[in-house]
Parts: structure tokens; sequence; C-alpha cells
């Protein structure tokens, strides 16, 4: 869908179909076709409620009459659940061309919801069907009193990476082995000169030292995959070098510690993480973004084969650690161990990893994905933009008494408690001890990376969660 924006007005545009908001307690905006969509209101055919929607006819366009609450209440999540009731509409009535008019006095961030919105809503995971889904809307016009040329880019940009994340988690395991997702980002690194790519397979990963990671790959016919993404963007010498770790299980039987045949369909997703990482580096290449960014991607599957890893082994980790193997489960925090440890040893300013990591959502639901840190202010910067990108985390508590529970028995540590307590957090605390003194943020992203109940999601399947975040907090690390 082709995305710009106009300070023309709506109908000086070349759309057929013209959005317009109404709020509660306020009139319809001045403009073409005011005076019947008042009417709709005035007759209970039209609401005010976020999402209701009515259409009428005027001045050779249709206008689709949306409701957008409260005024005050009115932000950028509303005008995502606004543009995304708005883009149904429009696709069923045949639209090509959709323009916004923007709500007097809407700031930016709502400019860009409408934007992501309508862009969400529009995605399908279509290409193993034999009929392709066709939205119709080619083209999406906002309509402003002033110039949103750029905020309407950025949005546009971050949206269409947070889609071809989506792309990623939805393929099939048989088609996004270890092996496709790297040759993904060696495409990505020839169409971004500004990105440069390095892959070290499985038997590199394990020469350097990563026996965390090559222990979970071992039961696998898949090749693992070490996938670096460096990203350094105009007049960026002086920014902060910003890591970005993600999980890349491209699929999780669970090992030898089988997961339950019923919820093992969904472990397509957990290289959710990975698929983030990737396509925020893709992003912030194509904005140009002022910033240095290294993003690492461990992919491997986990399986179990005849030479996977049993519960009871022990593996030494990149930085010597020795792991005490409880749980075949519990294989991502192996991989991301020797990830963090990579990226602490090439050097970096600011850790994020992001993962698929555990039950999260028993405690967070879809809403939030949580966020452990071993930094406050590193912390806050991560919610913070978690709240201005519309990805909102909530920060969990690190604390010695889960410290002590992931040591080991036999080893110095153990990648799954004895104790079944406090899993998001112990597994944080894991991951902790391979970052050091660097800062750091763990997100576990499990309750939000797929089939989450949102207006802008159609049916099941991957979000990108985490994109717009990463774009957003990247962003602020300028020199």
């Amino acid at each position: 869908m082709h995305v710009e924006a106009t300070t023309a007005s709506p109908l000086e545009s070349e759309a057929d179909t013209i959005a317009v908001g109404a709020f509660e307690g306020e009139r319809v905006p001045r403009g073409a076709g005011a005076a019947i969509l008042e009417a709709l209101l005035e007759s209970g055919e039209a609401k005010t409620t976020l999402g209701k929607l009515a259409v009428a006819h005027a001045d050779r366009r249709r206008f689709i009459l949306v409701g957008m609450g409260p005024r005050e209440r009115f932000d950028a999540e509303s005008a995502r659940v606004a543009a995304a009731a708005a883009h149904a509409r429009a696709a069923e009535l045949g639209t090509e061309a959709l323009c916004w008019q923007l709500p007097d006095n809407a700031s930016d961030a709502v400019a860009a919801g409408l934007v992501e919105g309508t862009l969400l809503r529009a995605y399908r995971f279509d290409r193993y069907k034999s009929e392709p889904h066709q939205s119709g809307v080619e083209r999406l016009i906002v309509s402003a009193r002033r110039d949103l040329t750029e905020p309407v880019r950025v949005a546009a940009l971050v949206t269409q990476a947070q889609n071809r994340a989506r792309d990623l988690g939805n393929a099939p395991a048989n088609h996004m082995t270890p092996l496709a997702l790297a040759a993904y980002a060696r495409e990505l690194a020839v169409r971004h000169p500004s990105l440069s790519v390095t892959v070290l397979d499985e038997r590199a990963i394990r020469e350097a030292g990563m026996g965390a990671f090559a222990a979970v790959a071992q039961g696998s016919a898949s090749d693992a995959q070490l996938i670096r993404l460096d990203y350094q963007g105009p007049s960026s010498a002086t920014a902060p070098l910003l890591a970005l770790v993600g999980k890349g299980i491209t699929f999780d039987s669970g090992g030898l510690s089988l997961k339950p045949p019923q919820s093992m369909v969904e472990m397509k997703f957990d290289m959710a993480g990975g698929a983030a990482v990737i396509e925020a580096i893709a992003a912030l290449a194509e904005l140009d973004a002022p910033v240095r960014v290294r993003g690492v991607v461990g992919a491997t599957e986990n399986l179990p084969g005849g030479r996977a890893i049993k519960p009871g082994d022990i593996v030494t980790a990149l930085d010597g650690t020795t792991i005490e193997i409880n749980n075949t489960d519990a294989e991502g925090r192996l991989v991301l161990a020797d990830c963090l440890s990579y990226v602490r040893q090439e050097g970096c300013d600011r850790i994020v990893d992001v993962a698929t990591l555990t039950i999260i959502d028993a405690a967070l639901g879809s809403t939030y994905a949580g966020v452990m840190s071993n930094d406050d202010q590193w912390a806050k910067q991560v919610v913070d933009c978690g709240e201005r990108s519309g990805e909102l985390v909530w920060r969990m508590p690190l604390h010695e008494d889960y410290a002590e529970m992931v040591k080991g028995r036999y080893a110095q540590l153990t990648n799954r408690t004895e104790r079944r307590e406090a899993m998001p957090v112990t597994a944080a605390e894991f991951l902790r001890h391979f970052v050091g003194e660097t800062p750091w943020a763990h997100l576990d992203i499990a309750g939000t990376a797929y089939d989450v109940p949102r207006p802008y999601f159609v049916g099941k399947g991957a979000t990108g969660f985490g994109v717009r975040l990463l774009v957003e907090l990247a962003r602020g690390l300028t020199g």
C-alpha cells in the first residue's frame, strides 16, 4: 500500500473514500460532506463510540464517519483502532484510495497511529493460498493542515518492517529454517549498503566456544546460524553502540523434554524475537537513522534427535560458565547466553534482548511484554519507548533471591530452577549473568508475539511485536 501525507483538503486528494472522525459531544468537522455526516449523527445511525462506523455519499465520494470516543482519551492506540475499523469498511466498499482527514489539533503520534492501524489491519499471510487476499485499498492519504510528511513516512516504513517480521514468524518451520533466516538477512544487506551481515555456521559456533548454543543445536539436522547485522547510519560515529539480541528458535519441540502436542503447532513462532531484531535494523537502515546498532540472532531448531542434549548434561558457555541442563525445553536462554556474551566481547554500550522465553503471559497477558533490567535508567528508556511506540512493556523485578535460584547443583548455573515459580524473573537472572555491568534489558514477549486479540490484527498469527519499540529506542540514542 502506498502511503503519503498532504496539506490539501480531502476533496482535493485523489481519494475515492474519505474517513472523518467524530468525537463524543462534538459536531462533525467542517468541510465536504459535513452536513450529511452530521445528519447521520443526529439520526442515531452513526455513533461516536470508538470504532463505530457509518457510510454516506456526497460530492461524488464515499464518506466513512468513524467514532473516536471522548477527545480527551483519544491517543495513538485509539487511532490504530479507528483506522483498522475504517480500513475494513473501506475494503468492503471497494475503495482504492482512502484519505483520512486528521482531526483538528491531533498530534503527530495520532497521525502515525492512523497509518499503523491501516497497514497492520491490511496485512494477510496468504502466500500458500491458491487465491491470495486482495484488500483493495492501494493508497492511503493523510490530510492535515500542517506538513506531516516525515511522521507519516516513518510510520509507514516501520509498520511495513513490522509486517515483514510477521511474515517471518508466520512462515512454516520447514521453510523458515535457520539457513533460510540467515539467507534472508543477507538479502537485506544487498538492498541496504549501510547494513552488513556476517553469519557463523554451526561448526564456527562450536569452534568459537559457544557450548550452550551448540548444545541446543545438536539435536537438529538443520545447521544452526549465528546471524550478525551491523548498521552504522550517517553522522553516527559518536552515537552509543546498541546491541539487539534476538532468540531465533525456528521450531521448538522442547527437545527431549517434549512439549504437549496440542501446543507444539505454535512453536514456529519461537523465533519472533529474532524476527523483530532483523526487521527493526532493516527499518533503521531504510530510515537512514543516525545511529549505530549491532544485531545478533541465534537461529536453530530444538529437536529430540539422536544427538540431542539430555536432562542432566553440563555444557560450557562462551564466557566459561558451566550450565546444568535441568530441562531441554528451557533452550532459549542457553542460546541467548552465548549471544549476549558474544555482543559483550564484540563491544557495545547498551544491550536489549528480545525473546519468547517464558510464561510471562500468565502475569501480563497479551497487553504488556515483560522487561527486566540491571539498570534503572535504561529500563525507564525502554518502558518510555514502549509507551511512545504503542508496544507496551511492564518492568518486573530482579532480586538476589531469584539469582540464587538459578545456581546449579553440579554446575555454576542451571537452565531451569528446581522450584517451579517466578519463571520469567529467574530466566532473566540467568541471562543477567552473561551481560556483566553493561546496561541491559530483557524483553519477554511470549504473550505479545502471536495470537493477540487487537482490532488491527486479523485472525491469529505473528504480530511483529518489538519492531516499533526497538526502532523508537535506537532512534533515541543519537550521538
